[in-house]
């Protein structure tokens, strides 16, 4: 889960580099809400060969906290099967890491772009 093309090539090629491959990738666009993050989930889980969510935000429009709260909205309202690993970076992103840490959920929340995309690739490969 990404917002912009770009990012979302980049976090393909990451995941390639870390020895796995992306299910699919959606895009949220610029301006993504709570419940874009959100709608974002279900519209991922419908597809069965997801094994992991990997969310990667590098905010301008988009905000860190709302992004934050999505993730902790999907998680709580979805049943999640699958683990989920956060990346905010930009606009309000210490805000966001500091709900995600804050919300007793098992999110495996990170700073760095590779350790984020080797792990999501662990958890799904520990998934199969």
């Amino acid at each position: 889960l990404v917002n912009g093309a770009g990012l979302a090539m980049n976090t393909v090629d990451a995941l390639a580099d870390a020895g796995g491959r992306a299910a699919n990738f959606l895009d949220t666009g610029g301006k993504a809400t709570s419940e874009t993050v959100k709608k974002s989930f279900e519209v991922i889980l419908k597809d069965p060969r997801v094994k992991c969510i990997f969310v990667n935000i590098f905010g301008g429009l988009t905000l860190g906290d709302m992004i934050a709260r999505g993730v902790i909205m999907a998680f709580r309202d979805l049943d999640m099967a699958v683990p989920v690993v956060v990346r905010i970076r930009g606009s309000n992103e210490k805000e966001g890491q500091q709900i995600i840490a804050e919300s007793g959920l098992p999110l495996f929340a990170f700073d760095d772009f590779d350790e984020a995309a080797k792990k999501a690739i662990e958890l799904a490969n520990a998934a199969n």
